[in-house]
C-alpha cells in the first residue's frame, strides 16, 4: 500500500525544495503544484499523465485528492518520486506511449540543445517527432510539450509550468504552429521573474491548453509582477477575477494564430503598438515573420537603414584593460578605446577604457620585445588567457579571441552603442548612446551604423531609438527573457522605422530640428531638450 502524504497549506519558500541536475530538473514547490492541479477540470476516473515526475510533488497531490488512474515517467531513478508503483523508469521522450490521457500535468525539463548530455542528444536525433518538427536550435522542453499534446484525448488538458521564452522566439515557430492547429490556450499565468525555482532567474508561465478543433475567441491572462517569493494567499488571488492586488493584472488576449508572435499584453499596449506600426507603415505587402524584414515587411526597419554588429570578444576583459600604466610610444599605438555597457546612458556615455590590442603580432618574442609593459601584464594572466574559448582557432594569449565586425567598428563613422542585454525591471527606457568614430564595443555592447543610402541623420536615428514607443514595442515584440531585453543584430534589425517623407517640408523640418536638438542635448544634457524631441516625434508618429 502506498503511504498517504499530507499536503501542507502553510507558506513555504519556493527555493528550499528546488534543485537541478543534468536532466534539466527544476523541482516544483508544493504550493505551485497544488495551484496547477486546481486548474484541472477532471473526474476521479480521468486518466492522468505526469511525463517528468521528478520528486513526485504532482503525484503526491493528485493521489491525495483521490485520483488513482495515474501514469508517470521519470528518467532519473534516484529521485523520491519513484516510490509510486505507476512510475515508469524510462525517458518519456523515447517511450512508446499507447494510452491517451484526459490530463497531462507537470514541469517538463528545460535544457538548451548545446547543454544536453550526449545520450540525450542522441535520443533526440533518433526521435521521429523531434526530426519532424525541431532541430538543434530548439530546446528539450519542446518535445515534451508536443508529444504530450499528441497523446491527449480530444478535449484533454495540458497544464505545464515552464519558461515563457518559447512563446515568442523564432526557433519555436513549429511548436507554436502545431499548438495553434491542434487546440487552444484557456488560461495563462505569467510570473515575470518571481523566484519560483532555485538558481533560476527566469520568466515563468503556467498554462492550461485544451486539445480541440473548436476554440473560444480569447485567452484569459493573469500577470503577477512582484519579484518576491509566492505564498498560498497570492496563488488564491491569482484565480480571483475580482482581485484588487496591485501586483496582479488580469486581461484577455485573442487566441493565438499561426506564424505570428504571441503577445501577453493588455489591449491598451496592443493598441499603442498597432498605432506605432501604422505610423511607420508603407504600402509594402504584410508579412508576419518578425525577423524577415526585407521585401515583405509592413514597415521599413532599423535593419533597412543601419548596419548592426555585436561587439568584439577579448575573452578576459580585465587582463586587457589599461588604467594608468606606463607605456612606450609603440605600445600607445597598440591600444584601442572601448566603452563598456555599464558606461552607457541614453544619448551619452560617461567613461572610456583603453584596451591592449596586439592581434597583428604573431610571435611571442616580438610581443615581448616590442611591448614589454603589455608582456609583463599579460604573462601574469597567461594561464587564464590560455583557457579562453577560442572559437575553433589557436589564439595566442596576447590576442583577442574574436574580432567580429572589426572592419565595421574600425570605420571612420560615428555610431550608436546599446548594451546587448538590458534589464527593465525598474526602468522604462533603453540606453542608446551616441559614440564618436574610433571607439570600439566589446561583447556586452552592440553597435549601430547608419548606412550610406540612409538619408536620415544618425542623430535622428539616435533620438528615435530612445523614444518611449521603441521601449514599448521592444518590451512586447523584441527578444525578452523575463525582464531582460536582448539587443543582438536580429532584434534591433526588426524595429520599425519612421522614415522621413523628403517631399514633405514639414517632415523635413521635424527631422532637422530633431537632429539639432539631439546634438545639443549631448552637449548640454538639459531635460527640456528631450521634451522638445519627444514632442516632435509625437507629431511624426500620430496615428494615420
Amino acid at each position: 500500500m502506498i503511504k498517504e502524504y499530507e499536503i501542507e497549506n502553510k507558506e513555504i519558500s519556493l527555493v528550499e525544495e528546488s534543485g537541478k541536475n543534468k536532466y534539466g530538473q527544476y523541482f516544483t514547490p508544493k504550493i505551485v503544484a497544488d495551484f496547477m492541479v486546481g486548474l484541472a477540470e477532471i473526474t476521479p476516473e480521468s486518466k492522468i499523465l505526469e511525463p517528468s515526475s521528478g520528486q513526485g510533488v504532482f503525484l503526491d497531490i493528485l493521489y491525495n485528492k483521490g485520483y488513482k488512474n495515474i501514469i508517470a515517467y521519470e528518467i532519473d531513478t534516484e529521485l523520491d518520486g519513484n516510490k509510486y508503483n505507476f512510475v515508469r523508469h524510462e525517458s518519456f521522450v523515447s517511450a512508446k506511449v499507447s494510452e491517451k490521457f484526459d490530463l497531462i500535468i507537470g514541469n517538463p525539463p528545460y535544457i538548451r540543445w548545446k547543454n544536453l548530455e550526449p545520450e540525450l542528444k542522441e535520443e533526440l536525433s533518433n526521435n521521429t517527432l523531434w526530426n519532424k518538427y525541431f532541430n538543434s536550435l530548439c530546446d528539450y522542453l519542446y518535445i515534451f510539450i508536443l508529444k504530450s499534446i499528441e497523446i491527449l484525448n480530444d478535449n484533454g488538458q495540458l497544464i505545464f509550468i515552464c519558461p515563457e521564452y518559447w512563446m515568442n522566439t523564432t526557433h519555436s515557430i513549429s511548436l507554436r504552429n502545431y499548438m495553434v492547429e491542434n487546440g487552444y490556450f484557456k488560461e495563462i499565468y505569467h510570473f515575470n521573474e518571481t523566484p519560483i525555482f532555485n538558481n533560476a532567474t527566469v520568466s515563468v508561465v503556467v498554462f492550461k491548453y485544451i486539445k480541440s478543433k473548436t476554440k473560444p475567441k480569447e485567452i484569459s491572462v493573469t500577470k503577477y509582477y512582484k519579484n518576491k517569493v509566492l505564498n498560498s494567499n497570492i496563488l488564491l488571488e491569482l484565480k480571483d477575477i475580482h482581485t484588487k492586488n496591485s501586483n496582479i493584472e488580469k486581461f484577455s488576449v485573442p487566441q493565438f494564430v499561426k506564424n505570428k508572435r504571441w503577445l501577453l499584453t493588455n489591449q491598451n499596449e496592443i493598441e499603442l503598438i498597432n498605432s506605432f506600426e501604422k505610423a511607420c507603415s508603407t504600402k509594402i505587402e504584410v508579412s508576419q515573420d518578425l525577423f524577415n524584414h526585407s521585401k515583405n515587411a509592413t514597415f521599413p526597419t532599423i535593419g533597412d537603414k543601419c548596419d548592426i554588429g555585436n561587439g568584439m570578444v577579448s575573452g578576459l576583459d580585465k587582463a586587457f584593460q589599461l588604467k594608468g600604466q606606463e607605456l612606450t610610444e609603440f605600445e600607445k599605438s597598440k591600444t584601442i578605446k572601448v566603452i563598456k555597457a555599464k558606461n552607457l546612458e541614453p544619448f551619452i556615455y560617461n567613461d572610456i577604457t583603453k584596451y591592449i590590442f596586439t592581434n597583428d603580432i604573431k610571435l611571442e618574442s616580438d610581443f615581448k620585445e616590442k611591448c614589454p609593459n603589455f608582456y609583463n601584464k599579460l604573462i601574469l594572466q597567461k594561464e587564464k588567457l590560455d583557457k579562453r574559448y577560442q572559437y575553433n582557432r589557436d589564439i595566442n594569449y596576447w590576442e583577442w579571441v574574436f574580432l567580429r565586425n572589426f572592419n565595421l567598428f574600425n570605420s571612420k563613422k560615428p555610431r550608436i552603442f546599446v548594451p546587448c542585454k538590458e534589464r527593465i525591471s525598474n526602468k522604462d527606457y533603453f540606453r542608446f548612446t551616441y559614440v564618436e568614430a574610433g571607439i570600439f564595443p566589446t561583447q556586452d555592447v552592440t553597435a549601430i551604423f547608419k548606412k550610406e543610402s540612409t538619408k536620415e541623420s544618425l542623430y535622428y536615428i539616435l533620438s528615435y531609438l530612445n523614444n518611449h514607443r521603441i521601449f514599448t514595442w521592444l518590451k512586447n515584440k523584441g527578444i525578452v527573457k523575463g525582464n531582460i531585453v536582448e539587443f543582438s543584430e536580429k532584434p534591433i534589425s526588426s524595429i520599425p522605422f519612421r522614415e522621413i517623407n523628403w517631399s514633405n517640408e514639414k517632415e523635413v523640418l521635424y527631422h532637422n530640428e530633431i537632429t539639432i536638438l539631439s546634438k545639443t542635448y549631448i552637449i548640454e544634457k538639459e531635460d527640456l531638450i528631450l521634451d522638445k524631441i519627444n514632442d516632435l516625434f509625437d507629431k511624426l508618429l500620430l496615428k494615420k
